[in-house]
């Protein structure tokens, strides 16, 4: 198939995209944590070797939240932040982004997560997170704000707030409620080995929660992960080991070269368009916010291939334009900006 959209195409995805987001029944609840991520000013260093840090705001759920909103679609945002100024000052920003902040929660108790996060001159990228607890890991089911889920087309999760309770605990009430509810569950695992116990406990973890999702979104070094150390590029690793029948769609992001996607009727690959990368962080979750997008104005995407490959190059403009500039949220693109893009780019 075609690695390239026509502008005709293009007007009209977008077109269809834009029709219904802006409904109530388009809405997109993210969950999780929200955090201050600290970027260092010059790129390819250790976190050691970084001469100063620019303070970005952050968590991979939020930034789903924020994406889907800059994209022109309707989303909210349930987390807990602590009572301070990094706490408030994420609120805003996620309200300046019209980003449905009801289910939101001050600890008074505990602080806002803080993330240093460097892409290193080896590629590799290095995190060092401030929980201790940090609010994030503190919500409880008894504050979930339920009317927000209720409401929602799409949840989407990923898989911190199971590492500790009470945050697991609210995290898998509100899966419940979800579903109940006739959402469209959405998960990306989002790895981050550092925050749990052991690997294993990751792995236990990630995959407590596998089954039940309709759409997942991972990584190749997540599959490597997963499958305790199979070839993330081999198919039938991925539909033997990872995909399941009540799939509606599993995606294997590949960074600047695209992705793969399976469902249950088809599978394929959509190329990746260049740009010129400066930070990744939040690429991957630019990604998502530009998929569940496309899946929030119609979710029979999933029946009709050539739509679906045209939604995936569309999430491939997003993480394609969010690598462009430091830090996750400020980097997240507006529609426009992906149309610009998709009008003109080439791909890897």
């Amino acid at each position: 198939m075609a690695n390239s959209l026509s502008p005709g195409m293009i007007k009209d995805l977008s077109k269809g995209f834009e029709g219904k987001c802006e409904a109530k029944d388009s809405l997109v609840v993210c969950f999780g944590e929200v955090l201050i991520d600290f970027v260092p000013t010059v790129g390819g260093v250790s976190l050691a070797e970084a001469p100063a840090f620019k303070k970005a705001p952050g968590g991979a759920p939020a930034n789903v939240a924020v994406g889907m909103s800059r994209l022109g679609g309707s989303s909210a945002f349930i987390g807990k932040v602590g009572d301070d100024e990094f706490g408030y000052m994420l609120v805003d920003v996620l309200k300046q982004n019209n980003v449905d902040c009801s289910g939101v929660r001050f600890d008074p108790k505990a602080r806002t997560a803080l993330a240093f996060v460097t892409l290193r001159a080896d590629g590799e990228r290095e995190f060092l997170f401030f929980r201790h607890p940090s609010a994030d890991m503190l919500l409880t089911e008894r504050e979930l704000e339920v009317k927000v889920i209720e409401q929602a087309k799409i949840f989407h999760y990923g898989s911190i707030s199971l590492i500790d309770e009470p945050s697991k605990s609210a995290h898998l009430a509100a899966l419940k409620l979800a579903r109940k509810s006739g959402c469209l569950l959405s998960y990306d695992p989002n790895l981050r080995l550092a925050l749990w116990p052991s690997p294993e406990a990751a792995r236990d973890g990630i995959m407590s929660i596998w089954d039940q999702a309709d759409v997942v979104k991972i990584s190749e070094d997540e599959i490597t992960f997963l499958t305790g150390g199979d070839d993330p590029y081999d198919d039938n690793v991925v539909l033997k080991k990872l995909f399941r029948p009540n799939f509606k769609l599993l995606i294997v992001t590949e960074g600047p070269h695209g992705c793969r996607y399976y469902t249950q009727k088809f599978r394929g690959r959509v190329a990746g368009i260049k740009s010129n990368s400066v930070d990744t962080t939040g690429a991957g979750d630019a990604f998502v916010s530009g998929i569940l997008f496309g899946l929030a104005s119609d979710l029979s995407i999933f029946q009709d291939e050539q739509r679906l490959r045209d939604a995936l190059r569309f999430a491939n403009a997003c993480g394609a334009l969010t690598v462009t500039e430091r830090g996750a949220i400020p980097a997240l693109p507006t529609k426009e900006a992906v149309e610009n893009l998709l009008s003109k780019a080439t791909t890897v």
